[in-house]
């Protein structure tokens, strides 16, 4: 009997003591923030790495997503003469939820997979016990830059989707189902209000906070070699994924009331 209680408990403890390692992970980030000395070259050079080398896969996402959601929302308000809610309901849809979700999905797949993998081949070939030896703290010089370039970039990013899939959603819905663009566009100013671009974007800087502190988390803790290496990497994915969709509902529950 007693084996069936440690069975069963063993994955909560699991999870228990991960989700503490990572918030000790993320404590210490945010205190190496306001420290000495500022390696503002390295936050730079990661947020190239997380925004702008990102805007190609957020640009093909944005608009294909606003292209498919003007041509879905569209076939479904025909049923009852109500095209011209098209507009607003496919921004609305795309500032509040799709936006800074997708985005994050996409980033997460290509930014946050990379740092679990370059921390974690740097923990399993001793580079970070190398700089330990430096006198270089690697949450300073690793961590801390690239969670602060996922925050910070997140919603630059989201506003990029946002816009390319405004605009995809008008071209599908204007110059191919033939809505009055003047409907379409009056629509939108009279629903969309500013606090659902603002909530959105607040959203997506939590989101650029969870797939970096998943990725470095799990590249800091890598073991194994070369194997090791590779679970870390599509853990990060994995978690991070879940983890964005489990917090987009409490912060939609929290600020869409």
């Amino acid at each position: 009997m007693i084996r069936i209680f440690e069975s069963a408990g063993r994955p909560f403890v699991a999870f228990v003591e991960e989700f503490g390692r990572i918030l000790l992970l993320l404590i210490s980030a945010t205190a190496w923030l306001f420290r000495p000395p500022f390696r503002f070259r390295v936050v730079l050079k990661q947020m190239e790495f997380v925004g702008v080398k990102s805007i190609t896969v957020v640009l093909i996402t944005g608009a294909f997503t606003g292209m498919v959601l003007a041509l879905q929302t569209y076939h479904g308000f025909r049923m009852f003469g109500g095209e011209g809610l098209v507009g607003s309901t496919l921004t609305l849809a795309i500032t509040r939820e799709l936006g800074p979700v997708f985005t994050a999905l996409m980033v997460t797949g290509r930014a946050g997979s990379a740092m679990a993998a370059e921390i974690g081949t740097m923990k399993v070939t001793e580079q970070i016990d190398a700089l330990y030896t430096m006198s270089v703290s690697p949450v300073q010089f690793l961590i801390m830059p690239r969670i602060v370039a996922g925050i910070l970039m997140l919603p630059v990013l989201t506003v990029i989707s946002d816009f390319i899939g405004i605009v995809g959603g008008y071209f599908v819905g204007v110059k191919l189902l033939n809505i009055n663009s003047g409907i379409f566009m009056a629509r939108i100013v009279e629903i969309v209000d500013l606090d659902d671009i603002f909530n959105g974007l607040i959203k997506s800087a939590c989101f650029g906070l969870i797939l970096a502190l998943v990725g470095c988390y799990k590249g800091f803790y890598t073991t194994g070699g070369a194997e090791g290496v590779g679970k870390a990497t599509t853990q990060s994915v994995v978690y991070a994924s879940v983890a964005i969709l489990i917090s987009d509902y409490f912060l939609t529950s929290v600020m869409f009331r």
